[in-house]
């Protein structure tokens, strides 16, 4: 009985003595949490602070200097602009800045009485430096012909072969080449694509005029390679959107990307490919009784190509052996490719392995974008070229020049990189294009529905293509065959002029050529800017 008296006395004591901990901790406690409420509290203004605040618009930029050059003996003052516009989308969001390098005579009073032309290389994924560089800027880098240039120092001159006697001159860098870049939310592969890259163009360009007061002046695309293509779409979508051109130059051109591809069961780019590997052999005299006249010569291979080898092509597998050894014995003449190889290869050349094997016997490979550059072959067992030697032997000063150059003389960006080539890493460029009708199956991006359509909405538009012999990139009977099957009539047909050049893709590495070159755009946009 007193056990159970001591045992309910303990248990009461306990229990009063946790009461009195309780009692005493508890306000401690509440003032725990109510501390850490108020620093929350305090904490989430400035959350909502930083949500709240905006982020900074990006800002365009421009650097400006004075110069002038001496072209066919008369001194032009001239102004350099190198800076970006800023593209935005219909929400008024910022997407990319699009850097460019502009060239306007200072001693004009109406510039819109002026014309302006605007340039850009291809790739795609290319900035502006070749033609910059090259053809038809102030500046010229010095670069040897048909062989490597050697390293820096560079030579960098004025350039007899500027435009800017002409019209003026707008150089652009698509988004992700040069300084161009996806600002905001938007990221550079939002814009690496045939459309995306047109209608940001197609911006730019309606900015620059408007901001420019040049919607009165004569106006020029001229693009090459890839910058064809371009050229093709955007000139057509430019024109849907109420700004028309005056021209178009075609430098090295290509608008059905199907007519350079070696597809299986086609056939179309082994035909159009002959003429230019006959230049070609022409040239490295490997043809067996080289004649004297190549114009000559590369007509009999046009011929020959678009007849008898197209009529033995098509019929496929059906070929008889004798007629497969009589059309390759024809081919070897015009190819300087042994009729074995010819046979063994069922009388179809893709374009690397012509590369290759053309002067394999003397340890080179041919060049690519020009084949009259050669270069050591890595590999004389290999099927396929490794690399193209016009493009090795004339890049690093182009680089090296420009970046000099836009530096020291157009005190612009001396700590960004610039790019030459766009970074396209894990990304690809999307060739999906919308053209016309739409059609059951994908094919080959083409863009001749859109070249044809802008001289149909546009039928004072004039279309000036130049093309080199030399040129296995984009071969000029390519162009050609572009040419004839737009569907155009007759008095649209004319409104397209052809050029031709004794070089590659880019003519203008040639000094007898880049001067032709000049003399033709130059009479082109003259002739084109009048009032008609």
């Amino acid at each position: 009985m007193r056990a159970k008296i001591y045992v309910m006395a303990l248990v009461v004591a306990l229990v009063m003595a946790l009461t009195c901990m309780l009692a005493v901790c508890k306000p401690a406690m509440a003032q725990s949490k109510e501390q850490e409420k108020d620093k929350a509290e305090e904490k989430q203004p400035e959350k909502d602070a930083a949500k709240e605040a905006p982020k900074e618009v990006p800002k365009e930029e421009s650097s400006v200097t004075d110069h002038s050059i001496k072209i066919g003996g008369q001194t032009i003052a001239y102004k350099a602009t190198i800076g970006s516009i800023l593209l935005k989308n219909d929400k008024d969001e910022p997407q990319a800045l699009i850097y460019y390098t502009a060239y306007t005579r200072s001693d004009v009073k109406d510039p819109s009485q002026r014309a302006l032309a605007f340039l850009y290389n291809g790739g795609p994924g290319s900035a502006s430096i070749w033609l910059h560089m090259g053809s038809f800027g102030p500046k010229r880098v010095v670069t040897a012909d048909a062989e490597a240039t050697p390293p820096a120092p560079y030579k960098v001159e004025d350039n007899p072969n500027c435009l800017l006697d002409k019209t003026d001159l707008v150089f652009i860098d698509p988004v992700g080449t040069g300084f161009s870049r996806a600002v905001g939310k938007a990221q550079n592969k939002d814009f690496w694509g045939v459309d995306q890259d047109a209608r940001s163009l197609a911006s730019f360009v309606k900015i620059y005029v408007s901001k420019n007061q040049r919607w009165n002046s004569a106006k020029f695309l001229i693009g090459e390679s890839y910058g064809t293509f371009r050229n093709a779409a955007l000139a057509n979508l430019l024109q849907h959107e109420g700004l028309y051109l005056n021209g178009v130059v075609m430098m090295s051109s290509v608008w059905d990307l199907g007519t350079l591809t070696f597809y299986p069961g086609e056939d179309l780019a082994y035909i159009l490919y002959v003429p230019s590997y006959a230049a070609t052999a022409w040239y490295h005299k490997l043809v067996p009784d080289r004649p004297d006249n190549e114009s000559e010569f590369v007509d009999e291979a046009h011929k020959f190509a678009m007849g008898e080898y197209a009529e033995a092509l098509l019929k496929g597998d059906t070929l008889t052996a004798a007629d497969k050894s009589a059309v390759a014995k024809k081919l070897a003449r015009f190819t300087g490719l042994s009729e074995e190889y010819l046979v063994r290869g069922n009388l179809r050349v893709k374009l690397p392995q012509f590369q290759q094997e053309l002067q394999r016997s003397h340890g080179l490979t041919t060049g690519r974008l020009d084949s009259r550059f050669s270069g050591p072959m890595l590999d004389l067992n290999s099927e396929r070229a490794e690399y193209d030697p016009q493009s090795t032997a004339i890049e690093g000063a182009f680089v090296a020049a420009f970046n000099a150059y836009i530096r020291d003389d157009l005190k612009f960006a001396q700590d960004r990189e610039y790019h030459v080539f766009a970074q396209f890493g894990d990304n690809q460029w999307d060739w999906k294009h919308k053209s016309g009708e739409n059609d059951s199956f994908p094919s080959s991006p083409n863009v001749m529905e859109d070249l044809a359509d802008a001289l149909v909405t546009n039928p004072k538009l004039q279309v000036e293509v130049e093309d080199g012999y030399y040129d296995l990139a984009t071969p000029f009977t390519e162009a050609e065959y572009g040419i004839d099957h737009l569907g155009l009539p007759e008095n649209l047909r004319m409104n397209i002029h052809h050029k031709y050049y004794q070089a590659g893709h880019m003519m203008y590495v040639r000094g007898e050529d880049a001067r032709a070159l000049k003399a033709n755009v130059a009479a082109f946009i003259e002739a084109t800017a009048r009032p008609q």
